[in-house]
């Protein structure tokens, strides 16, 4: 029988030396994709007293971030670095493609191509003799989770995985799904709530049956022309002298008809965590409006269903970056000053430890 938990809570250049931080040591490195047209800045943690180590590869969500994955001045990746490193775990945190030391273009990339990049990350690794290369787990972030997906489908060079309010449902549904919590938990009227998710759901549907056609652009044009006719003559209806609504049409378009979107739109978890057979644990905060809790941790469950091991762990009032927060969206980020949850992080220890 299963056994899922479910808890209440290549080459190298060496950029510096070996900093010794309180019991660990961090070096800057730089390691290469195996076509070496990549390359990336990274921080490897080492723990002092501990001979060859395991060791995580830290692996961010949506948008280009820097290894210390620094969100709305929250450093969530060097804090997690620190926590574990100093607790006998080695952590490899890597800056995005065009950021930082590395070199690449974020914006043409997709959610497989960065599972490509953690996969270089995994062989680099592999080159070191002062960590256990058997014993080499993957935690992604939010979009991370997909990406440690693909990457741990693809490898058996990969021991474990941990998601923190990861990706671990379809993209079309995800999409919807988030845009709907934040509208929802939006400050602005009922009626403007009601025609943003009218839009959003007819874009993001159209965005997903054309994905992978020629026509995606002028299909997301069409279906907004013909939505502001109908939504015209809703608002009169309504009796308001001033329309404040906008859907950034124009924007919107740019994205959906890129790569990234295309590719993450049409994403099916199913596809690669059926492949997926080691140690899996699956963190989220219950005030997550951007990933929400209890669909991602059913998720992780259902397409894991075949994993004997498998924990996932609700975490009451913890937000996206795994903040104490009061309301859970994200612009209540930067007026929290508390660091990432203790809680959040000895789980992951535990766990870990427990493995190795």
């Amino acid at each position: 029988m299963n056994r899922i938990k479910i808890l209440s809570l290549q080459l190298m250049i060496v950029v510096c030396p070996f900093i010794k931080a309180g019991n660990y040591t961090s070096q800057n490195v730089i390691y290469y994709s195996a076509d070496k047209s990549l390359h990336f800045g990274a921080t490897l943690t080492i723990p002092e007293k501990v001979k060859k180590p395991a060791v995580v590869v830290l692996v961010t969500g949506t948008y280009p971030q820097n290894r210390d994955c620094v969100m709305a001045g929250h450093k969530m990746f060097a804090e997690i670095a620190d926590y574990l490193s100093s607790r006998g775990i080695a952590v490899l945190r890597s800056d995005d493609r065009g950021v930082g030391q590395s070199n690449g273009v974020y914006e043409t990339s997709t959610t497989a191509d960065f599972a490509d990049d953690v996969l270089s990350a995994v062989a680099y690794l592999k080159t070191r003799k002062d960590i256990n290369v058997h014993e080499i787990g993957l935690l992604g972030h939010s979009e991370g989770g997909a990406v440690i997906s693909i990457a741990a489908s693809k490898s058996k060079d990969v021991a474990f995985m941990i998601s923190m309010a990861g990706l671990a449902t379809e993209g079309l549904a995800s999409l919807i799904r988030q845009n709907e919590d934040l509208v929802n938990a939006a400050n602005i009227p009922d009626y403007d709530k009601k025609r943003s998710n009218d839009i959003n759901n007819r874009m993001f549907q159209v965005a997903y049956k054309y994905a992978d056609s020629d026509s995606l652009e002028a299909k997301l044009n069409e279906t907004y022309t013909e939505w502001k006719v109908k939504d015209d003559a809703y608002f009169k209806t309504l009796n308001i002298e001033f329309d404040h609504f906008r859907f950034p049409i124009y924007s919107y378009v740019n994205q959906a008809k890129g790569a990234w979107y295309r590719f993450f739109i049409r994403y099916n978890p199913a596809i690669y965590l059926s492949k997926v057979n080691i140690p899996v644990l699956a963190l989220n905060g219950e005030k997550d409006v951007m990933v929400a809790c209890k669909p991602s941790l059913d998720n992780w469950k259902r397409y894991l269903s075949h994993n004997k091991d498998v924990t996932v762990v609700p975490l009451p009032g913890l937000n996206h970056l795994f903040l104490p927060c009061t309301k859970g969206t994200p612009d209540e980020y930067a007026t929290i000053k508390a660091p990432i949850s203790k809680d959040a992080l000895e789980i992951i220890y535990r766990w870990i430890k427990k493995r190795i």
